[in-house]
């Protein structure tokens, strides 16, 4: 039996002006003050991390980059570097459908990056999932064991549960308003998990993405093969993210 914490991570994407995003944080600080038994964090732009980390820095509230560099430094205009980020910023997000898909990530990019984010001390937010076409044609299982074989291509050895966490994030339920059901996602978390305990000898926490609301995290976070949640749209509004935080919330998980 394992006791797992769940994490929940609102990822913001290109949204919110520096001051919104210094106030948003401040609510998501202030609404979630006191919940036991979850994590919490935040993944603002590039632009706020450092307001916000001046902000939420010294609270439970952890801070995340939306995305990071495979190289420490260099001429690479407009990247930012996985140093650039440690010793004040936990998390590191990789491998994010709209990287991949609408900005051209290839896995072995991906994979790249988090064998950076790793070696600098971050925590991984490894993001996989495969395409609607590729979900109703039955080739799931493929694409998401390609996804996380390469991911791990880069890494001098396998990493500890503590180092990253994985998220499945289906491409077509991401900002469309549709759901993977719960049971669907309870099917590709455990084959998740199930894969990498056979590779590495170990499984980290594995999160939903992919159209979270407060309306149905529940019946989500219900399913033992969830850990979490990475929440895009409704982590902008402060009382539907602490409504889903809550959800996640009651106390630590056995699975």
């Amino acid at each position: 039996m394992t006791v797992t914490t769940p994490l929940v991570a609102g990822n913001w994407k290109m949204n919110t002006t520096v001051e919104e995003g210094v106030k948003l944080a401040e609510a998501v600080r202030l609404g979630t003050e006191g919940l036991k038994g979850v994590e919490v964090a935040v993944l603002p732009p590039f632009t706020h991390l450092r307001p916000v980390y001046d902000e939420i820095g010294h609270s439970h509230v952890q801070l995340g980059a939306q995305d990071v560099f495979w190289e420490t430094k260099g001429a690479f205009t407009g990247e930012v570097s996985p140093l650039m980020l440690a010793g004040w910023c936990e998390h590191a997000l990789v491998g994010h459908s709209e990287r991949r898909h609408i900005l051209g990530e290839t896995d072995r990019e991906v994979g790249r990056k988090l064998a950076a984010a790793l070696a600098a001390g971050l925590h991984g937010i490894l993001a996989v999932g495969e395409l609607e076409e590729e979900r109703f044609a039955g080739e799931w299982v493929t694409v998401i064991d390609r996804q996380l074989h390469s991911a791990l291509e880069f890494l001098p050895q396998p990493p500890t549960p503590g180092q990253y966490v994985i998220a499945y994030e289906p491409c077509w339920a991401i900002g469309t308003g549709r759901t993977a059901t719960p049971e669907q996602a309870h099917e590709v978390c455990a084959h998740i998990k199930a894969w990498l305990t056979e590779r590495t000898g170990a499984a980290p926490r594995v999160l939903y993405g992919g159209s979270v609301t407060p309306d149905n995290a529940a019946s989500l976070f219900a399913e033992t093969a969830i850990d979490g949640a990475l929440v895009g749209g409704a982590s902008l509004r402060a009382e539907q993210f602490t409504a889903i935080v809550t959800a996640a919330a009651p106390g630590a998980r056995v699975g």
